[in-house]
């Protein structure tokens, strides 16, 4: 239960529904246990002096109390079950909120398949309990209470004969109980990997098909689905056990009180209208111990459920926000210049430095071009910026101020960033153009011309309102990088970054895209990263990343005339360019 704690605060803020949810419950519980009463007066009083009128009084007032106490129990459903979906949907939306904020290793240790079966079977795990698991505890607690202090006041001495098996209720819910959680804990750790590998083939179907893995994939699909009818089935035939077990202990109850109380009915001291008061005081205890056993398994899963969801939700991200102890530097005030001061990185839970000791200085509305070989930390040194990452060492500055006492928000308001693997929404391709703002079709035509885009788009049929598909698989390699160079220059940011991002094209396309960015770059800072000199070489400063360390720095002229990294690498490449024109 103690996993069911950080749930608190959600009950709280629904209190007057549960509060009023209770009332209901009370009421109808209150008028459900005078029908048992009803019968066995009815029953007396027919035995006695049977007559039409009266067996017509009695038969209205069973009906008006069924009814009244029915009308409650729907009342009682409008208010708890109405209020767990809300803390539902509460929860559903801070779990997807505290998702946004988490840094990025944390989505590189977790898999997507996880994220969904916390998003989807442990909350409803958890709303079951706050619905239905909440309503039939009152229920049981309540109907158990009133019907005991009736029963013993009808008869105490065969109230105690006709309890005794309820005891091993008990003993058997508390038996299941023990047994329940830790099966219900690998149901759903299995229920996560059967999401993650259904989330990883769909991903991969393409990857799937050109191999020609189909076959192997549904084994592997098998495999895992059934080990989670497996382990579904042994918290199954724990259930399956425990409620017939139920059944029989009240039955046998019944049989008591028929017995026993026949004596008495033979004695005269007892009524056969008592006999049925009992019989139908017990049938109503029934329903409580069976649904005790139901909240127990409906607590079993939420709790572990919970447990999940709570070690996410209490997950702090890596990258904290100045806040309002920060410098009050906004997206439309920063100039752009940048500065790194002995910067070192290194990956969580690794031992090498991808960065080391880097002084840079970036003037605002300058080009700065970053070439180096595969793993010399390019791409590292960007993500520093925006604070995808915090610097292990040193301090990197922006227009003066340490980035980290700059809001998160308005720092990367300032950036647009155009990555590696441009990542696109199954959405229209205006839409992924204009995801930082608000929609105009001039505007989006006109970074898309800059971007290179513009004619492309124009052979489709929708042309910019073009569903891609998942991914952007509709576009080619090229026209996904050229979609999010458009959609980083629609955002008009201070500082524009590159991140090799015009590999996927060839070198003339990427010639007359240069030519319509250098109007975007300019009195803007830009950084580029590529492995092609003819992306860099008009930059106004150049740096070799070699091993985390700038190697060598300064124009392309410069460079050239050292004759080291940089040089070899300007020569591979006019080298390669002759052999293909030969």
């Amino acid at each position: 239960m103690r996993d069911l704690i950080p749930l608190f605060p959600y009950l709280k803020k629904y209190k007057s529904k549960i509060f009023l949810g209770f009332l209901f419950v009370s009421v109808s519980i209150f008028l459900q246990s005078l029908y048992p009463l009803v019968i066995g007066n009815a029953i007396d009083d027919l035995i006695s002096k049977a007559n039409e009128e009266l067996l017509f009084k009695y038969a209205l007032l069973s009906v008006g109390i069924i009814l009244t106490g029915g009308f409650f129990l729907f009342l009682t459903r409008r208010t708890i079950i109405v209020a767990s979906r809300e803390i539902e949907n509460d929860l559903r939306n801070d779990f997807f909120a505290h998702l946004q904020k988490l840094p990025k290793n944390f989505y590189n240790e977790k898999t997507t398949g996880d994220l969904m079966a916390h998003a989807t079977n442990d909350i409803n795990n958890v709303r079951n309990f706050l619905g239905p698991g909440i309503m039939y505890s009152v229920q049981t607690v309540l109907r158990t209470i009133i019907t005991l202090i009736i029963l013993f006041s009808i008869n105490a001495e065969i109230a105690v004969i006709a309890l005794v098996p309820l005891p091993f209720i008990s003993y058997l819910v508390y038996s299941v109980m023990k047994r329940t959680y830790g099966r219900s804990m690998k149901v759903q750790e299995a229920f996560s990997a059967m999401t993650t590998k259904v989330q990883e083939n769909f991903a991969g179907i393409r990857v799937i098909k050109s191999y020609v893995r189909e076959k192997f994939e549904i084994e592997q699909f098998n495999k895992i689905s059934a080990d989670y009818q497996k382990k579904n089935l042994a918290l199954a035939r724990m259930q399956a056990y425990s409620f017939p077990m139920m059944f029989l202990l009240t039955g046998l109850s019944i049989i008591i009180v028929i017995y026993f109380g026949g004596m008495k009915v033979i004695n005269g001291t007892f009524t056969v209208g008592n006999i049925a008061e009992f019989v139908v005081y017990l049938g109503q205890l029934t329903f409580p111990m069976i649904a005790f056993g139901w909240v127990i398994s409906l607590v079993q899963r939420a709790a572990p459920a919970m447990k999940r969801i709570s070690t996410i939700m209490t997950t702090e991200p890596g990258i904290k926000d100045a806040g309002k102890s920060g410098i009050n530097l906004t997206a439309e005030s920063i100039r752009g210049e940048i500065e790194l001061r002995k910067v070192s990185f290194r990956y969580p839970k690794t031992e090498i430095d991808i960065l080391r000791k880097v002084d840079l200085k970036i003037p605002a509305g300058s080009t700065l071009g970053i070439i180096g070989y595969t793993g010399s930390g390019k791409s590292t040194l960007i993500n520093l910026i925006p604070r995808v990452f915090d610097v292990t060492e040193g301090e990197i500055l922006i227009d003066g101020a340490d980035i980290r006492k700059i809001s998160l928000n308005e720092l990367r308001k300032s950036i647009g960033i155009v990555p590696q693997e441009s990542f696109l929404f199954s959405d229209t391709i205006a839409n992924n153009i204009a995801y930082t703002g608000e929609i105009s079709e001039e505007r989006i035509t006109d970074v898309s011309k800059k971007a290179g885009l513009y004619k492309d788009v124009n052979l489709f049929p929708e042309k910019f309102r073009t569903i891609l598909g998942e991914r952007g698989i509709t576009l080619s390699g090229g026209q996904k990088q050229r979609t999010s160079i458009a959609r980083a220059i629609y955002k008009e940011p201070k500082i524009l970054i590159l991140d090799d991002s015009l590999s996927a094209v060839d070198t003339s396309t990427e010639a007359e895209i240069l030519k319509e960015l250098k109007e975007v770059m300019k009195g803007r800072t830009s950084i580029i990263i590529s492995h092609r000199i003819s992306t860099l070489q008009n930059a106004d400063n150049i740096i070799v990343l070699d091993g985390g360390i700038i190697k060598e720095q300064g124009a392309h002229n410069d460079l050239i005339k050292l004759e080291g990294i940089y040089y070899n690498i300007y020569m591979k490449q006019l080298l390669e360019e002759e052999i293909k024109e030969i």
